[in-house]
């Protein structure tokens, strides 16, 4: 049954479509053995394997294959492995996938959900796991803090420092240390507080962090010359904080090398190992997960990140209860990993960090 998890793609004009039975067939074949052995496949293995066509028919097919861009030789083997465009065309087409067992969801959940666990506890949690369960490495994106500001306020700390705190709807708060020019008094921080909070109380900060300038640019004949720093002083610090403090989380590097033989396969690792300390360009790469309503898959060049080692990345976004998505799990690996069991695997654990997320929203 092919899975309604992944993310739409459309297969391009001459891919399955352009494709008969026979050719068909021997692909799937091909690229399933592949993904299970990690060696290439001959036509003598492929007319063993039940197929009731002479080894010279199936090489026929393979070379045509090969022709199309779908599969490749390598070395001086007489074997063929999928190119990364045949894996999509694969994994876009022809894959089957079944769902967890009982007993791999009661893990999940219990290791994820367990006793006195916090939402970050359970973000590392989920990205062992997943490394564990899956075979490749684990990682997750933290989630983007973008809850309404429920309120703000300037604390004088002394006579040259403020502490500024921005408390969200959602329990958060924010304090950042802040300088204090001569002459703030405590009805300066008074009425830079009651401007923010004015304008600011129920809106995520991200959303209103423009339209809040251009309303302090209007105001500032209002304000207090010094309230009027402190305002924009206070939204360069809110705003500045959140994203540089977002967390990558990656487990299971040991897992990479498992099935790493061959001196090519080694220097892919090493380049891989390379891209994984890239956090903010994987976290750039998660965040673009969260436009999708399901299971993504990126293979290979579809990446700029992962186009030299060649790797692929299986990933889900997590969302709150009001379904807004906040942040994105997944797995990566080689290019042949197992993507029948890892996309539910993905899929399901990105549902359960959103249960737990929305139980400590609510």
């Amino acid at each position: 049954m092919k899975t309604p998890l992944l993310t739409s793609t459309a297969l391009e004009p001459g891919g399955l479509v352009g494709l008969d039975q026979r050719a068909r067939d021997i692909f799937r074949r091909i690229v399933e053995s592949y993904l299970q052995t990690g060696e290439p496949v001959g036509s003598r293995t492929l007319s063993m394997s039940g197929i009731s066509l002479s080894p010279a028919s199936i090489r026929n097919t393979m070379q045509d294959l090969t022709l199309a861009g779908l599969l490749a030789s390598p070395h001086m083997s007489a074997g063929r492995i999928p190119t990364h465009a045949g894996l999509r065309l694969f994994v876009d087409g022809l894959l089957e996938i079944g769902d967890l067992s009982a007993e791999e969801r009661r893990e999940i959940d219990g290791r994820l959900a367990g006793r006195g666990r916090g939402f970050d506890e359970a973000l590392n949690e989920a990205s062992s796991l997943l490394s564990g369960l899956a075979g490749g490495a684990g990682i997750v994106a933290s989630p983007v803090r973008d809850a309404g500001v429920k309120h703000v306020e300037f604390v004088a700390l002394g006579h040259d420092q403020a502490l500024a705190v921005l408390v969200g709807d959602d329990g958060s708060v924010e304090n950042r240390l802040m300088p204090l020019k001569a002459g703030v008094t405590p009805s300066t921080l008074q009425e830079a507080s009651n401007f923010l909070n004015a304008r600011l109380k129920g809106r995520p900060l991200h959303e209103a962090r423009t339209e809040m300038r251009t309303e302090l640019d209007a105001a500032r004949r209002e304000l207090d010359v010094a309230a009027a720093r402190l305002v924009e002083d206070g939204l360069a610090a809110w705003s500045g904080g959140s994203e540089r403090e977002r967390a990558l989380i990656v487990r299971g590097r040991a897992n990479l090398l498992q099935d790493a033989g061959a001196m090519e396969d080694l220097e892919k690792v090493r380049i891989l190992f390379d891209d994984l300390e890239q956090k903010e360009e994987l976290i750039g790469l998660l965040d673009g997960v969260s436009a999708a309503q399901g299971v993504r898959i990126f293979i290979g060049a579809e990446t700029r990140l992962f186009s030299l080692s060649g790797s692929a990345v299986v990933a889900a976004p997590y969302m709150s209860g009001r379904q807004r998505v906040v942040g994105a799990i997944g797995v990566i690996g080689p290019a042949r990993l197992n993507y029948a069991r890892i996309i539910p695997l993905v899929d399901y654990t990105a549902r359960v960090l959103g249960r737990i997320l929305d139980g400590q929203e609510t």
